[in-house]
């Protein structure tokens, strides 16, 4: 259940809010001596103002590269190489994509959930399966069941509660 949470909480660190995150970049990938490689395994990547990102690849020959990669991935952002480092500066969001930040948002925090509810249901089947073959009792299974229904809430408010924050930071900028 931990493992689904974090994998909301990575969805959430790729969602633009506005502000500069090198997290941002994740899912960009270079073309490395033939390989499709992530950027940040070919670069430094950092955010020294709000609304910057800066990148600094450890071979200048993959700077282009980069550039290209940045613009093909369709994130939005106009990135300006001059000749040592990549700098993206970071637009504003409209309210209209703020909107459907959130909408995107929601979608990760409910497939979360989603994780949860099949991990809920798997450990169920097995406390049903373990009472069948006599290896628990009833209100042994009837116990499990609760403490597998109280994880299970303790971690949907996790998400809930992750999802209220990346909310709040989407919609104020």
């Amino acid at each position: 259940m931990e493992k689904a949470v974090d994998v909301v909480r990575g969805e959430f660190a790729k969602l633009r809010t506005g502000k500069a995150s090198p997290a941002l970049l994740d899912n960009v990938n270079v073309d490395y001596y033939g390989n499709p490689t992530v950027i940040k395994q070919v670069a430094n990547i950092s955010a020294p103002e709000p609304r910057l990102i800066v990148i600094q690849p450890w071979e200048r020959r993959l700077l282009n590269d980069i550039e290209k990669a940045i613009q093909k991935a369709d994130l939005g952002f106009n990135p300006s190489n001059d000749g040592i480092v990549i700098r993206i500066p970071i637009p504003q969001l409209t309210e209209e994509r703020r909107k459907d930040l959130v909408k995107i948002a929601k979608k990760h925090a409910e497939d979360g959930k989603i994780s949860l509810r099949n991990i809920r249901r798997d450990a169920n089947d097995k406390l049903r399966q373990a009472e069948k073959a006599s290896e628990v009792s009833e209100d042994q299974m009837h116990d499990g069941q609760n403490e597998v229904q109280k994880l299970t809430d303790d971690y949907v408010k996790k998400i809930d509660d992750l999802l209220a924050i990346k909310e709040k930071e989407i919609m104020g900028g």
